[in-house]
């Protein structure tokens, strides 16, 4: 509940325009796209109201006119198939049958990803185009709430947007929930609007879960070593910096660059 209110704060702060209309159900995108539908459950638990206002937003600093979709609100408008027809070409799926694991090196030490290809493959090979195109070089972990996540890797240093145009195909109906040590995709109010930034829990977020009333943010992998640097990030001193007005680090924490490494 905590996490929920700091969001909230945040959210309506930046966005004081949001909507929270229900988004379109995830069932027929994850059908459209191959994935399975058995996490489309996980989150009912949550109203639609209460997950847009806890959820990891893209791009939350831009003005309205520079990025007018950038809330977690619901976008019924977006129903799933028109959202894939406007998706830039995705990237070919991670080969069948490898784990692919990342290293994210920081400011503040270096944790260990490990990708789901099986469960979500659209997006694992999308968040591996952008880690092979050297896109996350430099970039921040510039909203950190804690007890709820760290998010990062659409900023520079200089707190400017970093250029990021493909969109991925919404992938939360996997059966994989925002449960604490995961990795999701952040999004605009666009269910397909996930571009490069990434965010990782801190603690059991159900909330942020597809149910049968509107999307969830698609997890697409976990920590497999270096939890403690994930808990270090998210207990760091936050405030106004930049564009932001409130959970930004106050010592910027910087992603030095994010590069795969052998996996099991």
């Amino acid at each position: 509940m905590k996490q929920l209110l700091l969001a909230l704060g945040l959210i309506f702060a930046t966005c004081p325009a949001l909507s929270f209309a229900a988004e379109t159900p995830p069932a027929a995108a994850a059908a459209a796209t191959g994935s399975p539908v058995a996490g489309a459950a996980a989150g009912t638990a949550a109203s639609p109201a209460a997950s847009p206002a806890a959820s990891p937003a893209a791009n939350t600093a831009a003005s309205p006119a520079a990025n007018p979709a950038a809330s977690p609100a619901a976008n019924p408008a977006a129903a799933p198939a028109a959202g894939a027809k406007t998706q830039a070409k995705p990237a070919a799926p991670a080969t069948p049958g490898t784990v692919p694991q990342v290293q994210v090196v920081t400011s503040m030490g270096s944790f260990t990803l490990e990708l789901n290809a099986e469960r979500a493959p659209l997006t694992v090979a999308h968040f591996l185009k952008y880690v092979d195109q050297g896109q996350y070089t430099g970039t921040l972990f510039h909203r950190v709430v804690a007890n709820f996540v760290i998010q990062g890797g659409g900023f520079d240093a200089n707190y400017k947007p970093k250029p990021a145009p493909v969109k991925v195909v919404n992938e939360s109906g996997n059966g994989l929930t925002n449960s604490r040590g995961t990795v999701g995709m952040a999004r605009s109010q666009d269910p397909h609007g996930s571009d490069a930034q990434f965010y990782v829990n801190l603690y059991d977020n159900e909330a942020l879960d597809p149910n049968k009333t509107r999307w969830g943010y698609a997890v697409f992998g976990k920590v497999v070593q270096g939890m403690e640097v994930v808990d270090r990030i998210g207990n760091v001193a936050t405030g106004s910096r930049g564009p932001f007005k409130e959970d930004a680090p106050l010592q910027p924490v910087v992603i030095q660059r994010i590069e795969r490494v052998a996996g099991p």
